[in-house]
């Protein structure tokens, strides 16, 4: 049967150097801080032959969507091709690139090219569609993140609290899994409403109370892999934050289980005064530190009790 193949081509202009522009799209687990319908990537697998990497993007505001691709990176040239295992029907092949040229010192032109193969008289409409509307998406987030890199150094806070857990690794997977039992566990979750229509794709409405007696309700997705890890992504957000993604990572040791608990947030400039008339990034770091540590490790000493208790039973 004889192929037809469309190209769909898109370019922006960067108000940043090629590094920093280059850097942010070759991190792809990164990306879902910065991305609005990114959830999650990760690196499953590197060789002489590129990078495997498996992504998750939301569909809308209550699913999600997932594929793998093969990356290979070309830092001095300036380029990252990608081509898709997996490519959606009607198409039989996807690839495309990345190409980076500096226009002048502090400004580059990035080119975002996908080629999409096919069977002759396939209706490939709404899969270009997709195409399109994502690769205007993902070069806009682009231009913005790179445009504000430097702000964005100070507005960004990522931070990891660890905890033994002297129980098995399922245990203590299952504790934060179980996310529906947590109004019954967590003394502040009031409130969950959770669907899993696919397994291990979550999405729930949580209300929380803060330390003032405040509630507090966030909408997040979470991509759960048993039993080593468990990342979400807020959809709606406190009005403070313009982002926070997070994870729970359980790793397996001689002794038992390390268990992590992870925050990225992008604070919200404009929104400080909420924090107080006068509130500095510097304060707000401080604040959202201690607030979602103490929330998370709160949730990590549960889940190492439920665990530890299990096994000396």
């Amino acid at each position: 049967m004889s192929s037809v193949q469309q190209q769909v081509d898109h370019d922006v202009v960067v108000d940043a150097d090629v590094e920093t522009v280059f850097d942010l799209v070759a991190d792809v687990e990164r990306w879902p801080q910065f991305h609005p319908s990114a959830v999650h990537a990760e690196v499953l697998h590197t060789n002489e032959k590129g990078e495997l990497v498996q992504h998750w993007s939301l569909a809308g505001d209550s699913a999600v969507r997932t594929w793998r691709t093969v990356r290979r990176t070309d830092r001095p040239g300036r380029r990252i091709a990608f081509t898709y295992l997996d490519a959606d029907a009607p198409a039989t092949g996807i690839h495309g690139e990345w190409v980076f040229t500096e226009a002048v010192p502090d400004r580059t032109r990035v080119e975002l090219r996908h080629g999409v193969e096919a069977p002759a008289g396939a209706d490939l409409g709404p899969l270009l569609d997709r195409i399109d509307q994502d690769s205007k998406e993902h070069l806009e987030t682009l231009r913005v993140t790179a445009g504000r890199h430097a702000e964005l150094d100070e507005l960004v806070l990522s931070f990891t609290d660890p905890l033994f857990v002297a129980g098995a690794i399922e245990d203590a997977y299952d504790y934060l899994y179980r996310a529906d039992l947590w109004p019954e566990r967590i003394p502040h979750v009031v409130g969950l409403a959770m669907t899993e229509d696919e397994p291990n794709i979550q999405f729930f409405d949580m209300d929380t109370k803060g330390p003032e007696g405040s509630v507090h309700t966030v909408r997040s997705v979470r991509i759960c892999l048993p039993s080593r890890l468990i990342v979400y992504k807020q959809i709606s957000l406190p009005a403070v934050l313009d982002a926070h993604t997070g994870h729970w990572r359980f790793t397996e040791t001689p002794e038992g289980v390390i268990a992590e608990a992870r925050h990225t947030s992008t604070i919200k400039p404009s929104a400080l005064s909420l924090l107080g008339g006068a509130t500095t990034v510097g304060e707000a770091r401080r604040y959202l530190r201690r607030l979602l540590s103490a929330n998370s490790m709160s949730n990590l000493r549960l889940a190492k009790a439920f665990a530890e208790e299990r096994a000396d039973s």
